[in-house]
């Protein structure tokens, strides 16, 4: 039985009196037609004919048998191909470590096909988009394995493989008011108020707004660059191209970021903007730390549960409150595509932007 699922075998069909070449292909039996009892009068001659096709079988079973299980090739995938982000490896290999090695890290990748995988991320209790994002890195293997020639190239299976809901939130984001902003905004201190302030202002992620530095600052031309950010204190590129641009500060934002300059014991144009003075200075304040800030602020001003992107999302509602025009919005929020901060494109002039910053501004430090 091993040696036909090898090398497939010769039948006769009696009732057309024709030779079939069977082997067997991704679990399945298939047959290709060889000739007729008179073109080939034995089997030993249609044997022979059918060399082709039983080279071509036994050429496919050969690169599946040297193929490395799912976890060598997920280390080789890691050593040749992994993203250089920090921020994009620790998400991969949060799913790699937690759910994919531990289900199929013995398997072979012949065995990731897309209806056992379908019914593992069937039984998975996750989010839609966390799933989603699962399929995405088993397609990713499947990817590396045949461009590095572990297995014949072909569909890959993954793509068959479909999320329900994969495209709704089961969590709709939130989006402060501004009297809730201003009751979160009085029960933050230090430095935490000011990070508050440069988040919902200016539409910071949180990554982005702790890897400042005061030499990213342009006093005199009242612009802000954003160059960076720094996930788990690991100091990385920002999220996209588009990411990385120069924003305008509004003055009343300017004589905040001086007060805070004055104020803060590291105020060298090196040193971080919400540099951690248990760190020294030599790190800024970790997201735990503003984390833990921001929940005990929220508990206090009564306004229910927040997290450091809450004020991205109120940025950009605060733009729309304003009646900032889409394309000044794609650009504030820094936003590769248009669709991701609405699905209508526009156009967007520096003027524009600089006059709804400064409305969300004085939305913000509004008494």
């Amino acid at each position: 039985m091993r040696a036909r699922q090898r090398s497939g075998s010769v039948v006769l069909d009696k009732r057309i009196k024709t030779w079939n070449f069977f082997f067997w292909e991704n679990g399945k039996r298939r047959s290709k037609k060889i000739g007729t009892v008179s073109q080939y009068p034995t089997k030993a001659s249609a044997w022979r004919a059918a060399k082709v096709l039983r080279d071509a079988v036994e050429s496919q079973v050969r690169s599946i048998s040297t193929a490395p299980n799912v976890s060598i090739l997920v280390e080789q995938y890691r050593a040749e191909k992994m993203p250089r982000r920090a921020m994009t490896r620790q998400g991969y290999n949060t799913w790699l470590n937690q759910y994919i090695i531990p289900i199929w890290g013995d398997c072979t990748l012949q065995e990731l096909q897309a209806r056992p995988v379908d019914l593992w991320l069937q039984s998975l209790e996750l989010a839609p988009k966390s799933k989603v994002h699962i399929r995405g890195l088993v397609r990713v293997l499947w990817d590396f394995a045949m461009w590095r020639g572990d297995v014949p190239m072909q569909r890959n299976p993954m793509e068959l493989v479909t999320i329900k809901g994969a495209t709704k939130r089961i969590r709709q984001p939130r989006s402060l008011t501004v009297e809730e902003f201003q009751q979160l905004a009085q029960q933050l201190d230090g430095p935490f108020h000011t990070i508050a302030l440069v988040c919902v202002c200016f539409g910071l992620r949180i990554s982005e707004c702790l890897a400042l530095r005061w030499s990213d600052v342009d006093w005199l031309r009242g612009t802000l660059c954003v160059e960076r950010g720094i996930v788990h204190q690991v100091v990385d590129d920002v999220k996209t191209p588009e990411s990385q641009r120069s924003m305008h500060i509004d003055k009343g934002m300017l004589d905040v970021l001086k007060t805070w300059r004055q104020i803060t014991q590291f105020r060298a144009d090196n040193d971080w903007m919400f540099a951690s003075t248990v760190k020294v200075g030599r790190l800024p304040i970790s997201y735990a730390g503003v984390w833990q800030a921001l929940r005990k602020a929220a508990a206090k001003a009564g306004i229910g549960h927040i997290s450091s992107h809450t004020f991205r999302h109120s940025h950009r509602s605060w733009l729309d409150s304003v009646g900032t025009p889409i394309g000044v919005q794609q650009k504030l929020m820094r936003h590769a595509d248009i669709r991701t901060t609405m699905n209508v494109y526009g156009t967007a002039a520096t003027a524009d932007m600089r006059h709804a910053h400064s409305k969300v501004v004085r939305l913000a430090l509004a008494q």
